[in-house]
């Protein structure tokens, strides 16, 4: 009979690539990781890699049962954390984490109110990049994130989607790409990218560098304030450089191939770790209530037809 420890020990075999790669990631001997999986492969009576390589390989008996096993644990993680959110019979304390760029003063309004509804629980709420607030609320170092989409499929936390965002590209006045009238691929890469990169290394799905050069910050305030410093282009949530736009401090740039920006849904992901009590489902519906409005934006012409897809970034327009 196979154990969950197996199981776990074959998926984490697939993802790393190797035997060696896997124990090192489960801080085991790497005869152990051989050893469970060929325990695992007489439970099943089914030769799940080919080991003629150097790299171990998964049989076509191996393709087929990795997504069975990926749905077990996934199941088992879901009910430890159910059991886990059980325990929690009381909400002493709820903390939101949302993605730096969406937290302004009318979201803080529209929380505030719970303040008053529940006065005995401690609120706190922090602010970090999409990919950073995501591993809070997968660590339980957080209850609620608000976040952009970043293209992954979550298996172990629960999220829905709240509305969208537009990005646009801009830079400096004073920068040679502002004074083009049409920006292409090519052009972008020739000059210096200011991306937003969260502290684990992570970029948005959408925003990426593809410049030879470029300077990294974890949060897209600073990537405005960068960007007027002319330090080099950015592509930032349009409502937030508004102001810079409309003061003469940055300007959007006519992205031939993405003329009317990109469009990023926004998501609250949720711990399962903690008992959705009132305090919790209260927060989710200001959320949902301050969030409506940003109804996908209308998109004309190419952005119509291709958003939100990922940008094309595999060659040039012009």
């Amino acid at each position: 009979m196979y154990s969950l420890e197996q199981l776990t020990i074959f998926v984490t075999v697939c993802e790393a690539g190797s035997f060696s790669g896997a124990a090192r990631q489960l801080n085991r001997a790497q005869s152990g990781i051989s050893q469970a999986i060929s325990n695992l492969e007489i439970a099943f009576n089914r030769t799940l890699f080919d080991r003629s390589r150097n790299t171990p390989r998964l049989t076509p008996d191996g393709e087929a049962l990795l997504p069975i096993v990926q749905s077990i644990l996934d199941q088992r993680l879901r009910l430890e954390q159910k059991v886990a959110s059980l325990d929690q019979l009381h909400e002493h304390e709820l903390i939101l984490v949302i993605e730096e760029s969406l937290l302004d003063s009318p979201l803080l309004a529209t929380l505030s109110g719970l303040a008053e509804i529940y006065p005995n629980t401690n609120i706190n709420i922090l602010s970090a990049s999409t990919f950073d607030a995501e591993d809070m609320v997968r660590e339980g170092q957080a209850h609620i994130g608000v976040v952009y989409t970043d293209g992954q499929i979550l298996t172990d936390v629960d999220f829905f989607a709240l509305g969208y965002k537009r990005f646009i590209t801009v830079a400096s006045p004073k920068h040679p790409l502002a004074k083009l009238e049409r920006v292409s691929h090519s052009d972008l890469r020739q000059h210096r990218q200011i991306v937003q990169r969260s502290t684990t290394g992570k970029e948005l799905w959408f925003s990426y560098g593809i410049s030879t050069q470029a300077w990294y910050a974890s949060t897209h305030q600073m990537l405005c304030q960068l960007a007027q410093q002319n330090v080099g282009w950015a592509i930032v949530p349009e409502s937030l450089a508004q102001s810079a736009l409309t003061s003469g401090q940055l300007t959007a740039l006519n992205v031939d191939f993405e003329p009317n920006g990109w469009i990023s849904s926004i998501d609250c992901i949720t711990s399962r770790s903690l008992q959705a009590g009132p305090v919790f489902q209260a927060a989710l519906t200001r959320l949902k209530q301050h969030l409506k409005p940003l109804t996908q934006p209308a998109l004309t012409g190419k952005a119509a037809s291709s958003a939100p897809s990922k940008p094309s970034y595999t060659g040039d327009s012009d």
